[in-house]
């Protein structure tokens, strides 16, 4: 199953800029990012089960777009395939956080190396005469 097959002019932009992307800075394809949970819902008819118990399970995937939270329901018969999606995105996010914690800290490094040497390079001053 193609989970990508989005039709329309929005979706054919998309689809340009995310391989633009992709090309660009090698980022994983069909990653998902967000969280991905397992909710349970109350369906409103008084007579159901789960007016009393913890409600019909639902997989859903929250996640950020254009910085507004967004929620989208995940058909059970797709969780196989999104798990391993959304698994991916969450790596390469991870991967992503750990080179700029790294960049942050050879930068750090590399200010206080060289400051050490501006140090070493001062020659001290001569005592002033009374």
């Amino acid at each position: 199953m193609n989970l990508y097959r989005a039709k329309g002019s929005k979706a054919s932009r998309l689809r340009q800029r995310k391989h633009e992307l992709v090309r660009q800075y090698d980022i994983p394809e069909n990653a998902l990012p967000g969280s991905l949970v397992l909710k349970h819902r109350r369906c409103g008819k008084p007579t159901c089960h789960c007016a009393t118990g913890k409600g019909h399970p639902m997989w859903a995937l929250n996640f950020m777009a254009n910085g507004k939270a967004n929620t989208e329901r995940i058909p059970f018969e797709w969780i196989d395939e999104v798990q391993p999606l959304h698994q991916q995105g969450r790596e390469y996010k991870n991967a992503v956080a750990e080179v700029f914690a790294i960049n942050a800290q050879l930068l750090t490094l590399m200010r206080q190396q060289h400051q050490a040497q501006k140090k070493k390079k001062k020659k001290p001053r001569k005592p002033r005469k009374p």
